[in-house]
């Protein structure tokens, strides 16, 4: 029997096909590079102070305020305290031990840097300051939700249809977002545009290395996602510099996923997976007409029985009958896709935990916060190459194993540096990020090799859901820094260096064809035993699929 690659291989590897699916697919992963993390702008704290009405000045740090409101020390530089006022303004001894009140009228804020936050739009600073960073949380929980629901959707309802529909849902519920009139509101939204955005990144994900053969699949992994989602992540801080208004800024960002409507007369159906739910006539129109775009004649007959046999199941009578339906606990449901399974998903939350953790610490580094962005972006394209690089010519456990490792090693090291030399701080933790971005990127592809197609988005979705968990907690690691500026890149460092070691016993598939069922996941890579072969078919499957 053939498998899917040898049956299409006469489509050729980079035909205009492929080049179409690879840039169109590769595209749409730019606004997800800004969805998530314009919460860095959006949410940002402006310096502020309480409002005195007395005061005729409502600009920030006005004339009298210096004897209304007493100073407090943050960061070595003495500034007026941002949640306490003097309970009678204006007293002339001021400096002397006078009571004083909470911001019983409200705030001033700093107009500088931004025109508005979502923090001077609904006052979200002192008693209500824990709101902000909540919001990123509610932003995260979205997104774990999608995870889980996208994985099953797609596998049974298609790869196109969870592809399309969740970038309606990112686009619709982004501009509704900016017209929010609560804080509530907000994350109510933010919670459905999490959902669509990781539904969206995995779908396209899924659905390109689907639709691409060996070598344009690893590049539109490792380059084409990677780097469209950085690009977007670079495009940022250039949205933010420009537009200061936060309403302004999300509506701007949000319209640009309109314009990738007609791509639904571009981008087909995973052909793997329609093969998956028998729908044989369909998956041959869709290889037919890509081979016409290639110049290329088909074979009269492209999938032949035998080689569509395992995934399709027929009565006695010849009539189709219902299409086996898998679930999660088919993850579960052997040896080796079990172990695969489980440590996918210890890997893929402690990976999270420490990529958001220093994505999100970014923001606490001095200097102007929109170029701080931008060398962020900057810390990612070089991850991503460098990855691109590993993945051409490593293996694929050497090259997971010695990212994170060494990821986890740079993070240790800034333990041992002098405090004066934050500079050198700096670009060990930026040269970390770019070890732990290249990681998690390689992550998807090398997820993407180990489940077979007929549960693969659900275990890209399964694992994906469990690397929301890590970063929803990554926000609270990133808070040790104000107590011990070193723990979380000591904590960091270590769960890095763990999942570095766990991923050298995954099983090697570099230029091996992509799984179709369960019963050829390989086992796990111990050293003291030899990896079995995988048998392409088995007997218990064929009594399963009706086929002895």
């Amino acid at each position: 029997m053939r498998d899917y690659e040898e049956v299409t291989s006469f489509l050729g590897q980079w035909g205009p096909f492929q080049r179409l699916v690879y840039i169109l697919l590769s595209l749409s992963s730019i606004p997800n590079g800004y969805v998530g993390m314009a919460m860095v702008f959006l949410a940002d704290i402006p310096p502020h102070h309480c409002r005195i009405p007395s005061l005729n000045s409502s600009s920030y740090g006005g004339p009298g305020y210096n004897l209304s409101v007493p100073t407090e020390e943050v960061k070595g530089q003495v500034i007026l305290s941002r949640c306490r006022r003097y309970t009678e303004q204006g007293a002339l001894d001021a400096g002397s031990n006078q009571s004083t009140e909470h911001c019983l009228d409200g705030w001033v804020f700093s107009k500088e840097r931004y025109v508005s936050t979502i923090v001077t739009e609904w006052n979200l600073v002192c008693d209500d300051a824990w709101k902000a960073p909540f919001t990123v949380t509610v932003f995260f929980f979205g997104v774990l939700t999608g995870s889980f629901l996208s994985g099953i959707i797609s596998d049974r309802y298609g790869r196109k249809f969870i592809f399309f529909a969740t970038m309606a849902v990112q686009c619709i519920f982004s501009v509704i977002q900016a017209a929010s009139n609560s804080w509530e509101m907000f994350c109510v939204l933010y919670f459905i545009v999490g959902m669509g955005q990781i539904a969206n990144y995995c779908s396209a994900f899924i659905l390109g290395c689907e639709l691409l053969s060996k070598s344009p699949r690893i590049n539109f992994a490792t380059l084409g996602v990677s780097l469209a989602y950085a690009s977007g992540y670079s495009i940022l801080p250039l949205f933010a510099y420009f537009i200061r208004d936060w309403r302004t800024l999300l509506l701007a960002l949000s319209v640009p996923g309109f314009l990738y409507v007609p791509m639904w007369w571009f981008v087909p159906e995973s052909p793997r997976w329609l093969l998956s739910q028998g729908r044989v006539e369909e998956a041959e129109a869709i290889i037919r007409a890509a081979a016409k775009k290639n110049g290329i004649t088909p074979p009269d007959v492209i999938f032949k029985r035998e080689d569509t046999a395992q995934l399709m199941q027929k009565n006695s009578g010849g009539e189709r009958v219902e299409q086996k339906t898998y679930t999660w606990i088919d993850l579960l449901r052997t040896t080796d896709i079990r172990n695969t399974t489980i440590l996918n998903i210890i890997m893929w939350m402690t990976v999270a935990v420490t990529y958001y953790g220093l994505s999100l610490n970014t923001s606490n580094m001095d200097g102007d916060p929109y170029l701080n962005c931008l060398i962020a972006a900057a810390s990612e394209v070089v991850g991503y190459i460098a990855i691109w690089f590993a993945v051409r010519y490593t293996t694929r456990r050497f090259t997971l194993g010695f990212s994170l490792i060494v990821c986890g090693l740079l993070l240790l090291v800034i333990k041992y540096v002098p405090e004066e030399l934050n500079a050198l701080t700096i670009t060990l933790a930026m040269a970390g990020k770019s070890c732990i971005t290249g990681g998690f990127s390689f992550l998807y592809l090398y997820c993407t090799e180990l489940f077979p197609t007929v549960v693969r988005n659900m275990g890209l979705g399964v694992t994906s859901m469990a690397s929301r968990i890590g970063s929803t907690v990554a926000p609270y690691v990133a808070y040790m820094g104000t107590y011990n500026k070193v723990l979380p890149y000591i904590l960091m460092g270590c769960l890095t260096i763990i999942s570095g070691i766990l991923g050298l016993l995954l099983p090697e598939t570099k230029d091996e064809e992509l799984p179709e069922l369960i019963s050829e996941v390989k086992p796990l890579h111990w050293s003291c035993q030899k990896q079995r072969p995988v048998k392409r078919k088995t007997e218990e499957e064929n009594n399963t699929l009706g086929l002895n």
